[in-house]
């Protein structure tokens, strides 16, 4: 077992365990949320680069959910043939691409109102959001599971729940975001309620591999503790997820000290305990460290984020670097 080991999830095998992690663009300039020329010289440059999953940047459920106005979007039936087009492109290079659903909730940096659990503001200078009704937090579910039925109309291998950073289900999560007193929150059980309903729509549509991203560290002493998230991760399994996609922080303002491979550990320490496929991401940046990650078995993928925007070939100079031999683009190979 290795970084270039091929891996399969639920039906999906991948060629290595070297993902290219959802990253915003914000290329989305005319505020439609349809794949732009950008997005389609962006991510098939990886696959040409020899990644193994390319997962598609955090794209808006519903048009009040995106982290900016120029987010890339899967609200309408409208953004369906940009979303096919690009999962053409990448799968004509040899890799698998995900895509990563998501909603901003307070975090939405829109004109007009902004929506979260609780109307808590991020920080002085943020918007205040509304407190979401429970007709509304129907209707935001509903939404999730009908851009996971688009996901599926365009073609992709896997879909990723973003319920990390601080987004809409991140706020649900949290006892520092989640001040509700109903169903949707007080314990842990009711503020995963909201997560545990949008996997179970999703799941009714969508039968292929399913990863959730989560802050398994939230830096706040009264904030979810690795305990919680280990309970959440046990929660998720039984529902059928794939892969804990394990990041941290922006849950609320904090001081963070990273450094590289500062979040491993909560992708292996998750593994153990949960009995779940784990990805490991942050300041990962070479194959060396990558590789010990899956050697040692601390997580299943390794997620790649700036190093990859940095260099597109990242995965063919690590297989140089571990003496892997890597085929390369016929087109390409007498630079390779």
């Amino acid at each position: 077992m290795s970084l270039f080991s091929p891996l399969t999830l639920n039906g999906m095998t991948l060629k290595n365990r070297i993902v290219m992690s959802p990253m915003c663009m914000y290329s989305c300039d005319d505020e439609s949320g349809k794949v732009q020329e950008w997005h389609k010289i962006h991510y098939p440059s990886r696959a040409v680069g020899q990644v193994g999953l390319i997962i598609v940047e955090a794209s808006a459920v519903t048009e009040q959910g995106r982290i900016s106005a120029q987010d890339l979007g899967i609200w309408s039936d409208e953004h369906v043939p940009g979303l096919q087009e690009l999962v053409q492109l990448v799968h004509n290079q040899g890799a698998k691409i995900g895509i990563q659903l998501a909603h901003a909730g307070r975090k939405a940096q829109l004109e007009g109102p902004i929506v979260a659990p609780s109307a808590l503001a991020f920080n002085e200078t943020s918007k205040t959001p509304d407190a979401l009704t429970i007709e509304q937090i129907g209707q935001t579910i509903q939404a999730f599971v009908q851009a996971a039925q688009r996901a599926v109309q365009a073609g992709f291998d896997c879909l990723e729940i973003h319920a990390a950073h601080g987004y809409l289900i991140n706020q649900f999560l949290s006892p520092l975001t989640n001040l509700r007193t109903d169903a949707y929150g007080g314990d842990r059980d009711r503020r995963y309620r909201f997560l545990k309903e949008v996997i179970d729509g999703i799941r009714g549509v969508w039968q292929g591999p399913l990863f959730v991203r989560i802050s398994a560290n939230e830096y706040h002493p009264e904030g979810n503790q690795m305990e919680d998230f280990i309970y959440f991760a046990e929660q998720m399994k039984a529902q059928g997820v794939d892969l804990i996609d394990c990041s941290s922080g922006s849950v609320v303002p904090a001081a963070i000290d990273v450094y590289p491979g500062y979040q491993v550990p909560l992708a292996e320490t998750i593994k153990a305990s949960a009995d779940i496929a784990t990805g490991a991401v942050g300041l990962i940046t070479s194959p060396e460290q990558a590789d010990e990650i899956i050697r040692n078995g601390r997580a299943d993928l390794v997620f790649l984020a700036r190093e990859l925007l940095r260099d597109p070939y990242w995965p063919r100079h690590a297989a140089r670097t571990l003496k892997v031999e890597l085929e390369a683009p016929k087109q390409y190979r007498r630079g390779w």
